[in-house]
Parts: C-alpha cells; structure tokens; sequence
C-alpha cells in the first residue's frame, strides 16, 4: 500500500517555525494501530489523517500517544493541503470529527479555523503540578487542559518544567498552558503534556480554544493578538464569538512524499 504524505509547518508565514505536522489522506480508514504507527513513525507532534465525503472531509488527529480530541495546528495543516493539493478552488472547509463540525475559511492571508469555546474555570492544581514548576501561577484555570495565569511574559519565557513530577500525572489527551498577557501581543502561551514524547508543543490551536475566552474577558475586547512563546514560535489571530472561537494563522509546505505500508 502506498499512501502520500504532507509535512506542513502550520501557525507560521516560514518553514522551520511554527508547528509540524503531517498529513496522510486516505481512501476508507486503516486500522487504529496502523494509523498509531504511521504517527509515531512521523516523530511530530500530531499526524492528521482525512477521507473526503460529499461535502466535507471525515478527520481524525492522532498524537505518537493517543487520538486526540481536537487539534488545532493539524486541522489548519489539513486545510492547506487540501485546498493547495486537492481542490484549489475550496474557500471553505468543512470538517467533521471527535470535537463535532469544524470549518477552515481560506482566503489570500491565510486560514481562519471556527473552533468550539472552552471557556476555564477555576480549579485547584495537582501536587504534581505544582512541584513541576518552577515558577508558580498566580491562578488556575481547567477546562480539557489546566490553565495557569502568570504575572507578565517573562515569567512565561522562563518558566522551566520538572518531569521527575510532571510525568507522574496523566491528563488523557489534555494538556497543562501557560499563559500570561502579552508585551508585543494581547497574550502570549507555552503549553505542555506529561508523559508525551514531545513536552511542549510549537503552537497549539486548541488551546487557544480555553485561552480566547478567557483573555477577551480580561481585556475586554473580542479580537485579539496571540504569541506562543516555544522555541519555533507561533503567531495567531484570534476572535472570540461566545460559543465559537475564530484562530488564523497561515502555513508553509515543507516536505511531500509517499508512505510504504506492506
């Protein structure tokens, strides 16, 4: 079996930033194991698998882990490869997946994904947490993923992660952000999952689903600027819609090839 393949540095204008991942279009579903292979085999942070139906496409995420619920990056990823590779005419495109219907617009600055709000609530930090970090927060936040608030930017940059004590919880397919507001952006974010192979991911989409409304509340004001301050660095738009949220950010193409799969 032979099966193309996309690698897409997505939430960037230039390759070697933002955040890989890779695209696998299939005729009719492999095995779930089969499809875990495939990820671990491509060694990024998530691999987006889509079969096209009538009028959308059918997409699942999986991390070298688990099967995500909803990812961000891979899904603007997915959306570049279809309407730069399969249908070039496409300026909307619908997904359906664990998370429900998700669209990407496409326009000539980018793609603008319409995601579902998570918005946080208050909670308590796991012991686990806490002797992880080596910053504290100064609030705590939860909805999939935990959502710590931080004093300014730079304790953002700074913040380092213990994972003697942070791989001793697991958190399913959530993940623990960082967040504080920003000096060059409304707000700026890390985020990290215990016990993944990759600690912190370049740039999540969906976090930006908790973090939306949390700072358009703070701020007072519905779009917004975002930065994920990891090594590769991301760049996203934000809107907040109430029980939507819009994310753009655009994507460059990095490696395409084929898959050999006896």
């Amino acid at each position: 079996m032979k099966l193309k393949i996309y690698q897409v540095d997505a939430f960037t204008n230039a390759i070697f930033s933002g955040n890989p991942a890779c695209v696998v279009p299939l005729e009719e579903w492999l095995p779930d194991d089969v499809l875990l292979n495939i990820t671990k085999e491509n060694a990024v942070a998530e691999t987006a698998f889509f079969i096209k139906g009538k009028d959308n496409y059918h997409l699942r995420w999986f991390t070298p882990e688990v099967e995500m619920d909803l990812c961000g990056h891979a899904t603007l990823a997915s959306a570049h490869v279809i309407s730069n590779f399969i249908d070039n005419n496409a300026t909307e495109i619908k997904f359906e997946t664990l998370s429900g219907q998700l669209s990407v617009q496409v326009n000539t600055e980018g793609y603008t994904l319409n995601f579902p709000s998570r918005k946080p609530k208050p909670s308590d930090l796991p012991e686990e947490i806490t002797k992880a970090l080596s910053i504290q927060p100064q609030k705590v936040y939860k909805d999939r993923d935990f959502m710590l608030v931080y004093k300014n930017e730079e304790e953002i940059k700074n913040l380092k992660i213990d994972r003697t004590y942070f791989d001793k919880i697991n958190l399913g397919t959530g993940g623990v952000i960082v967040t504080a507001k920003g000096s060059e952006s409304d707000f700026v974010s890390r985020f990290f999952t215990p016990q993944a192979s990759i600690l912190e991911d370049p740039v999540t989409g969906s976090a930006h689903c908790t973090l939306i409304p949390y700072w358009s509340e703070q701020l007072q004001k519905t779009k917004l600027s975002a930065i994920q301050l990891s090594e590769r660095k991301g760049i996203l738009n934000c809107e907040d819609l109430g029980d939507r949220v819009l994310i753009s950010g655009n994507a460059r193409t990095y490696l395409i090839g084929e898959i050999f799969i006896e």
